[in-house]
């Protein structure tokens, strides 16, 4: 019989209030457990979020030891759950790390990720204030028998860096975003994120930032392209079940893995 896994997607617009953001992520991550999920994933910035970039960012930063990491540390020990989340972390004097961090029932910080392709595109500036992150061997972690990559939101354009965290060994991809609203958007989104998770035979865990700025539509799509839960456009959670068999019924019938010559 096959053994199955809960994980969520918890989707809320992020402000420049840290006290309402923490109190946003407990209370979302608390029915997600109530829910039977073990894992939950939270937007990019969850920490602290402006819609424009500039020194307001430098300035909310925190070191990977600040108030913010430990109070998800707190909650996962609390609730018994892995929880994913971006952050603004303190990088230079002038510059923030758009950075994901992944902490574990224990309260250990069990993987992080500093993101490596930034949004300079669509008209906007990541690289202004934020220092792209160094190309290093992908930290994953398991959890209940899957091993989980991180990336985040733009990364989602780059086909590479998912393959790379495959060839790395995760089989579950989880992908904290602010995907800004605009012009086809919601589009680029829904196939992008189905694409990662077909092209891979993965499972895909996207979590975005509600409107009015990110599109909504946090969502869970299977190693077959699909899309088992979506939030929408509110605050709210998603719960998706799932299981390391599907993968490996997926890739018996499509062993695109195998099959690659390039």
């Amino acid at each position: 019989m096959a053994c199955v896994s809960a994980v969520a997607v918890a989707q809320f617009a992020p402000g420049d209030d840290r006290r309402s953001n923490l109190d946003d992520i407990s209370a979302l991550a608390t029915e997600a457990a109530s829910r039977g999920a073990t894992l939950v994933v939270f937007p990019e910035y969850s920490s602290w979020f402006s819609p424009e970039a500039g020194p307001r960012w430098v300035e909310a930063a925190e070191h990977l030891d600040g108030p913010f990491v430990e109070r998800l540390a707190s909650l996962a020990a609390e609730l018994g759950v892995h929880i994913v989340a971006g952050m603004l972390e303190h990088s230079t004097a002038d510059k923030v790390s758009n950075t994901v961090v992944a902490v574990a029932p224990s309260g250990d910080l069990v993987a992080t990720y500093r993101k490596i392709h930034l949004y300079d595109a669509f008209g906007h500036r990541e690289s202004d204030w934020v220092a792209a992150g160094p190309i290093l061997p992908p930290e994953t972690f398991e959890w209940d028998g899957f091993v989980v990559g991180l990336q985040t939101c733009y990364d989602l354009r780059f086909p590479e860096s998912t393959r790379r965290l495959v060839d790395a060994g995760a089989d579950l991809v989880a992908v904290p975003s602010e995907w800004v609203r605009g012009p086809l958007k919601e589009h680029h989104w829904r196939t992008l994120v189905t694409a990662r998770a077909l092209e891979n035979t993965i499972y895909v865990v996207a979590a975005d930032q509600a409107p009015p700025i990110g599109v909504g539509n946090s969502m869970v799509v299977d190693p077959m392209g699909v899309e088992l839960v979506t939030v929408g456009e509110e605050t709210g959670v998603a719960v998706a079940h799932v299981t390391t068999e599907r993968i490996a019924a997926v890739r018996q019938v499509n062993p695109a893995l195998q099959l690659r010559r390039l």
